[in-house]
């Protein structure tokens, strides 16, 4: 794909007037459910996962429920996000070390984050910013991912590596919305089997248009 990184301010500046008000899709009222919510979207729509978590977090209130849950009633609670065994031991895990070694309280750190069992950069990311307002990288998903590299803005596969070049190109204030609104055009407009490029608003500017 052509290096088209000094496009970036273009694009980016046309994607936040088509996407004024980019707010995550997730439902959570604290860091905990956050967490747990973030857990849960890996490979599943955020539809889905509020659905789910709309029982989920009647039932299980507090960080001591779920440390304390049954992985099996805790797996069929979630069944519906997929890859429920995995995820249901990621959050037991996890709120096991947040009571162990945090006082209770959901890390406000990458660093200490991503001490928890199945949390990598992207849901530390994702906590961090939406949870404490603390802007540390950027969350790389797979809309992020593909929407990055059909832009020109990376030349790059690992989501780490992804992260870094879209550090370089945005301020740090600006990257929790960047994320957002990368989501929202691969979810809207950029669609992997058929992106729509002739309604896309930086179709001329994107290396990738299809018109």
């Amino acid at each position: 794909m052509p290096d088209n990184r000094e496009n970036f301010k273009r694009i980016f500046g046309l994607l936040r007037e088509e996407y004024p008000d980019a707010q995550p899709m997730l439902h959570f009222n604290n860091a905990l459910e956050l967490l747990v919510a973030t857990i849960l979207s890996a490979q599943c729509t955020d539809k889905q996962v509020n659905k789910v978590t709309q029982v989920l977090f009647k039932k299980y209130s507090t960080v001591e429920d779920f440390a304390n849950a049954d992985l099996n009633e805790l797996g069929k609670d979630i069944y519906t996000t997929g890859f429920y065994h995995q995820k249901a031991k990621h959050i037991i895990g996890s709120a096991q070390l947040i009571l162990k070694e945090f006082d209770g309280k959901v890390p406000d750190t990458m660093e200490d984050l991503l001490k928890l069992p199945g949390v990598g950069r992207k849901t530390a990311n994702i906590v961090l910013a939406r949870g404490y307002g603390i802007i540390e990288g950027i969350a790389v998903d797979t809309h992020v991912t593909r929407l990055s590299r059909k832009l020109g803005f990376t030349q790059n596969n690992d989501p780490g590596k992804i992260e870094l070049d879209l550090m370089e190109l945005a301020e740090k204030k600006d990257l929790e919305n960047l994320s957002m609104t990368l989501i929202l055009h691969g979810r809207n407009v950029c669609i992997a089997r058929r992106p729509k490029c002739g309604i896309c608003v930086v179709n001329e500017l994107c290396p990738s248009s299809e018109v």
